[in-house]
C-alpha cells in the first residue's frame, strides 16, 4: 500500500475566535488515509523465543499437555523461573534479561533434552498493527537470512519492507542450528545431555556484544540488587488495616513493571513493551503517568532516559503550532518514534499533554538542581510556555484568557465546539506558565511578561452549585457527563492547586465519590481522586478510592492494572504509575508540608507507614 503523509489528509477547520485553525480530525473521507496514518508506524516484533516440546508418540505437546506448570519471578534478581512436566517428565527454565543489552538468557533442564524430545524454538513473524504485534500468516514479505553460523555464534539478518535488523544467538558448543523453513529455526542440543543453555540478541548493527549465558544471569542479579537498594522504598505491612499489606504488594510490583516497561528510550505506550495498545503508539498525555513516579523514587534517571525525545521531536512541535497559527511548541498525542501526531476525532484536539514537558523538566531539576540541568532543557521548557502564552486567547469583554474552543478536556466526552476552560487544564496552564518563568529566573533571566500576563489573566475555574465542572459550557454538573476521567479533581491533587478554592473542590470530591460511574474510569483514575483526598486532609478517602473494589482497579497477581472491560488492554500501565505517584505523595508530602510524616494516611494508628528515598510531590 502506498505510504501517506499528513499532507494526504482532509483536515478539518474550527473556528477559533473568528481563525480558521486544521486540526487532523476529519475521518470522513479519504478514511484510508487516515487509518494508515492512525496504524503507521507502528511497533516491530522482533521475534518469538519459546520450546519445541515432542510426546513419546512423536505428536508436538500442545498448551492442555503441560502438566503442573509453576512460574516465580524473583524481584531481588530478575531471574524468572519455571517448572512443569509433560507425560510425567519435569522440565526446568530459568530465564533473564541483560540489563544493557536488548538481549535474554535461559538454561534448560530436563530428561527430555537427552531424548530428543526438547528444541529451542526462534521464530519471526512479519509485522502487524494489531494488538499482537505480528502476522505469522506472511511468510514471503520478510527475509531472513543466515549471515554466519559458527560453532558458537549464529548471526541473522532480518528484513521487513523498509526496515533491517539482526538476530544474535550465542550457543552451546556441539548445538545443532536446523532451518525449519518459514522463518524458523530450532537448536538441537548435543547427544547425552540433559541441560542446555543460550542467549539472544536483537540489534540493529551486523556486529553485536555477545555476553556469555553466566555473564548475562551475575548482569542481571547486579542491575536489581542495585535496583532496590538505591530507590524509594516504602513499608506498610505492618499496618493495622488490612488493605496495608495489598498495598504494599502493588507498589512492589508497580516499581518493578513501571522499571521494565516505562523507562526506556522513548515514551511507553500503555501497555509497555508486553503487546499493543492503539496500534503501538505512545500517547504523549499518558507518559506522565508512566514515569513522572520516579523522581519521587529517587529514579530521576529512568525519567532522563526518555527526555532527549522531546529535544528530538521540537522542529516537529514547532512545526505544528506554526501550522496552526500558533506560536512555541505544540506537543503531539498519538504518535510514533518521529512524533508525528495521528488523525483522531479527539487525541488532536487535547491539550493537557503540552505542560507535562515542563514538569518533567523540573522534576529532573529538582533531583539535579545544576545549571546543566536548566540549559539541557530549556528550549523544551520555554518552547512548550510559548505554545500556551499563544493558544490562550484574550477576551477583552471580560478581561481574560480563554481556553478553546475548540478543545476536549481530558475527560474525553465534550464537544470541542463549544468547550472552553477546562478546571483541570486552566490549573495546569497557571502551574506550567510559573515554572517556566522560575526558570527565565534561574537562568538569570527576566520574567517573560507574555507568560505572567497570560497566567495572572486566567479565567476562573468553572463552578456550579458548589462543585467544580468540567469546563465552562458544561450544562450539569455530574448528572449527565459522570464517566471517564473526573479531570477537575486533578487541579488539586496532582497539581497545587493554586486557583483552587479548598472546600469547593472538597464537595466536588465528594460529589464524585458519590455520584461518578467509577467502573468506567480507568486506572490513573484512581490514585488522582486519592491524591487530591490526600491534599484536602481526607486520608480516608484517598486509601478507599486507592483500593476501590472495581473493574479498572484491579491489580492482578503479577502486579498488572488489568483494565476488565477492554480486551485490547490486558494491562495498563498508567495505572501502575499513578498508583506510584500517589502513594509517594500520600508518604512523603507535597511542597509545603514536607516536614509532616505520611501526610495522606489517617493518623488514627490504623496505618503504620515506613519509607526512605520518597521526595515530596511539586
Amino acid at each position: 500500500k502506498k505510504a501517506y503523509t499528513l499532507e494526504d489528509l482532509n483536515y478539518e477547520l474550527y473556528d477559533t475566535y473568528g481563525r480558521a485553525v486544521p486540526y487532523a480530525t476529519q475521518r470522513k473521507g479519504p478514511v484510508e488515509v487516515s487509518d494508515w496514518l492512525r496504524h503507521n508506524p507502528h511497533r516491530l516484533h522482533l521475534g518469538q523465543i519459546g520450546l519445541h516440546l515432542i510426546k513419546e508418540d512423536g505428536s508436538i505437546v500442545a498448551v492442555e499437555d503441560i502438566q503442573d506448570p509453576y512460574q516465580k519471578l524473583d524481584l531481588w534478581t530478575g531471574i524468572l523461573e519455571s517448572t512443569f512436566s509433560v507425560e510425567g517428565v519435569p522440565v526446568s527454565v530459568k530465564t533473564c534479561c541483560h540489563p544493557q543489552v536488548d538481549g535474554i538468557a535461559a538454561t534448560i533442564s530436563s530428561p527430555l533434552i537427552a531424548a530428543g524430545r526438547l528444541f529451542v524454538k526462534l521464530r519471526f513473524p512479519y509485522g502487524s498493527h494489531l494488538i499482537q504485534a505480528a502476522d505469522w500468516n506472511q511468510p514471503k514479505k520478510h527475509k531472513t537470512i543466515i549471515l554466519e553460523q559458527q560453532e558458537e555464534q549464529i548471526h541473522l539478518k532480518r528484513m521487513l519492507d523498509d526496515d533491517i535488523y539482526f538476530a544474535h544467538l550465542g550457543i552451546t558448543k556441539d548445538t545443532t542450528f536446523i532451518d525449519k523453513g518459514a522463518h524458523e529455526y530450532h537448536l538441537a542440543p548435543p547427544k547425552d545431555v540433559e541441560t542446555m543453555e543460550f542467549f539472544c540478541s536483537f540489534s540493529l548493527e551486523e556486529e553485536n556484544i555477545m555476553p556469555t549465558v553466566s555473564d548475562t544471569f551475575e548482569a542481571s542479579i547486579t542491575y536489581w540488587e542495585d535496583y532496590w537498594m538505591t530507590g524509594g522504598i516504602i513499608e506498610l505491612a505492618n499496618s493495622k488495616d488490612p488493605r496495608g499489606l495489598e498495598l504494599e504488594r502493588r507498589v512492589i510490583l508497580s516499581q518493578y513493571l513501571t522499571a521494565i516497561q516505562c523507562a526506556g528510550s522513548l515514551p511507553p505506550q500503555e501497555t509497555g513493551l508486553t503487546c499493543n495498545s492503539w496500534y503501538g503508539k505512545f500517547h504523549l498525555e499518558m507518559h506522565l503517568w508512566h514515569a513522572a513516579h520516579f523522581p519521587l523514587w529517587s529514579r530521576g534517571h529512568l525519567l532522563e532516559r526518555s527526555m532527549w525525545w522531546y529535544q528530538e521531536i521540537l522542529e516537529e512541535a514547532k512545526k505544528l503550532a506554526r501550522f496552526q497559527g500558533y506560536e512555541g511548541a505544540r506537543w503531539p498525542k498519538m504518535v510514533g518514534p518521529a512524533g508525528i501526531d495521528s488523525p483522531s476525532t479527539i487525541a488532536t484536539l487535547l491539550i493537557w499533554q503540552q505542560p507535562h514537558p515542563i514538569v518533567y523538566a523540573e522534576l529532573c531539576y529538582r533531583e539535579n538542581p545544576k545549571e546543566e540541568t536548566l540549559k539541557r532543557y530549556q528550549e523544551i521548557v520555554f518552547e512548550s510556555a510559548e505554545f500556551m502564552a499563544s493558544y490562550a486567547v484574550y477576551d477583552k469583554e471580560q478581561d481574560r484568557y480563554v481556553l478553546g474552543a475548540p478543545v476536549i478536556p481530558a475527560q474525553e466526552r465534550h464537544d470541542p465546539r463549544i468547550t472552553i476552560n477546562p478546571t483541570f487544564e486552566l490549573e495546569y496552564w497557571s502551574y506550567g506558565l510559573s515554572i517556566a518563568n522560575e526558570w527565565r529566573e534561574r537562568l538569570g533571566m527576566e520574567k517573560n511578561k507574555r507568560w505572567e500576563e497570560v497566567r495572572n489573566k486566567l479565567s476562573l475555574l468553572p463552578m456550579k452549585d458548589g462543585v467544580y465542572l468540567a469546563h465552562e459550557n458544561c450544562p450539569e454538573t455530574f448528572e449527565k457527563v459522570n464517566d471517564d476521567h473526573p479531570s477537575m479533581v486533578g487541579a488539586l491533587g496532582l497539581l497545587p492547586g493554586t486557583m483552587v478554592d479548598p472546600d469547593m473542590m472538597r464537595n466536588t470530591l465528594k460529589r464524585v465519590m458519590k455520584e461518578w460511574r467509577l467502573e468506567e474510569s480507568w486506572g490513573w483514575d484512581f490514585p488522582m481522586i486519592a491524591m487530591t483526598a490526600a491534599r484536602l486532609g481526607e486520608p480516608e478517602i484517598a486509601l478507599d478510592v486507592l483500593l476501590m473494589d472495581t473493574v479498572k482497579n484491579v491489580y492482578i497477581t503479577n502486579g498488572h492494572n488489568r483494565q476488565e472491560t477492554r480486551k485490547d488492554l490486558p494491562l495498563y500501565l498508567p495505572g501502575n504509575g499513578g498508583l506510584l505517584l500517589a502513594v509517594a505523595m500520600m508518604a512523603a508530602g507535597w511542597k509545603g508540608n514536607e516536614d509532616e510524616h505520611a501526610p495522606g494516611f489517617p493518623k488514627d494508628g490504623s496505618w503504620d507507614v515506613r519509607f526512605e528515598g520518597l521526595k515530596p510531590i511539586l
